[in-house]
């Protein structure tokens, strides 16, 4: 009996030592697995597309409309006045590319960031001028003017926290596009002299861009990104963009 009981405690110890080393038996699933934090560290290099909305100030059409003369028996022309601000919605795409330096959950960064938008905004207005006596014939006036916005490059500081894959951040920049007005008056039966009908005119403009979105690593240095953006463009004539951007970048 004796000799039964120590040999019963010897192979119990034995398996217990042995049960030690499963894995699945001292709880390994979970105490041997531990994930690696995200590393933003480095050059990162992507593309986007946008949805957004404009809505930009107009310099009006009345110099224009100024050189038109009526000719005799016609109704004078009268011209309506356009809305002095236009608005569009329009898509748009781009790329980016920028450096990250990660301090431990802390990621702050510089970035610079193209958009092709192709903001086209119109604000028109036209008259009918009745021909009565002593004019004997109607008069139609119209005019319109369009604001064009198809592209902005910006430069931008980020600042991000790191939560898991997921890195929010805000950024805010300076930024610069084209921008073109493009005016037309006309007028029916045509002017006695010839007038000014039509003027485009195009400028390099700045501004500053400020937003906030995040990107969620996928696989390896692949990542997605999610961001709003807001620009305004304060040179020339003021124009206001909103836009959301939806993007896939690599970090190296």
């Amino acid at each position: 009996m004796r000799r039964f009981l120590l040999a019963a405690i010897a192979f119990g110890a034995m398996s217990s030592a042995h049960a030690a080393d499963l894995p699945f038996l001292r709880g390994g699933f979970t105490d041997g697995y531990s994930r690696a934090p995200v590393n933003w560290q480095g050059f990162y290099v992507g593309g986007q597309g946008s949805w957004g909305s404009q809505k930009s100030a107009l310099p009006g059409v009345g110099d224009m409309q100024g050189t038109f003369i009526t000719p005799a028996g016609v109704a004078p022309y009268l011209f309506a006045t356009p809305p002095s601000t236009a608005n569009s919605l329009n898509g748009g795409y781009g790329a980016f590319f920028g450096y990250n330096s990660q301090y431990e959950d802390v990621v702050v960064g510089i970035e610079g960031n193209y958009i092709h938008d192709g903001f086209r905004a119109t604000s028109a207005a036209g008259r009918v001028n009745p021909g009565i006596a002593p004019f004997t014939v109607t008069s139609v006036t119209y005019s319109s003017e369009t604001m064009k916005l198809p592209d902005f490059g910006s430069v931008r500081l980020r600042g991000g926290y790191m939560m898991g894959c997921f890195l929010p951040y805000l950024f805010v920049g300076a930024g610069f596009g084209g921008q073109t007005v493009d005016r037309a008056v006309s007028a029916s039966p045509p002017p006695l002299a010839p007038a000014w009908m039509t003027d485009s005119k195009s400028k390099l403009v700045y501004g500053y861009t400020a937003g906030a979105g995040f990107d969620v690593q996928l696989v390896g240095g692949l990542f997605g990104r999610v961001e709003y953006e807001y620009k305004r463009v304060t040179s020339n004539l003021e124009s206001i963009v909103n836009t959301v951007h939806v993007g896939l970048g690599y970090k190296f």
